[in-house]
């Protein structure tokens, strides 16, 4: 089991990163939340991760903090949540505002997450509410991750992670459409940012 990484980051294509480890590339998924607070390329990273092995695949998750990762392996106890739903859970929102949800019993804001229809957001409240204690703090006081030259196409760069993440291509459109307006000349990170903001709850 690899519980933890640290190495150089070496690529940053949300929701993968690359992370180099003397000299060997460990490809990992991880939420918004982390990739937010990333270091800029080329410097030194650390990870908490999670190995999740299927009969397909083995892929590995990282969480810049260690209760986030504790959190995702919460997650995919639930019934009907897998690590990929969990990943867009954690992209859409951090602990703060899930506990929020939970306490809430805020279901509209659980099902605005791609794949988590009703019945699931309804499990979630319930399974959760025990375990997820509400915390004070504001959800959008997230540190942007570091801009990277060159200058890219911004916009297609924030629908291609959205869509990674599980959105339909014609929401990603729409939620990166209104970010763009909100901010025109942002960069990809911070019109993924709003976006998944305009999702979370108020």
């Amino acid at each position: 089991m690899i519980g933890r990484l640290s190495g150089t980051l070496a690529a940053v294509q949300p929701p993968q990163l690359l992370v180099d480890v003397q000299g060997v590339g460990y490809e990992v998924l991880a939420p918004m939340t982390t990739i937010f607070e990333l270091p800029p390329l080329g410097q030194a990273v650390q990870l908490h991760t999670h190995l999740a092995v299927s009969e397909t695949a083995q892929q590995l998750y990282g969480f810049i903090r260690e209760g986030d990762r504790q959190l995702f392996r919460t997650l995919i106890k639930v019934n009907g949540v897998g690590p990929k739903m969990a990943l867009a859970i954690l992209s859409g929102l951090d602990g703060h505002a899930l506990a929020r949800c939970v306490a809430e019993d805020n279901i509209g804001a659980l099902v605005k997450v791609p794949g988590v229809g009703r019945k699931t957001a309804e499990r979630l409240v319930i399974e959760l509410r025990d375990k997820l204690a509400p915390q004070v703090g504001d959800a959008n006081d997230i540190p942007l991750m570091a801009a990277s030259a060159p200058k890219v196409d911004c916009a297609g760069e924030a629908e291609s992670a959205l869509a990674a993440l599980g959105y339909k291509p014609t929401e990603a459109t729409k939620m990166v459409a209104r970010a763009c307006k909100e901010q025109p000349d942002a960069d990809s990170a911070t019109l993924i940012r709003l976006a998944l903001k305009s999702m979370a709850p108020a």
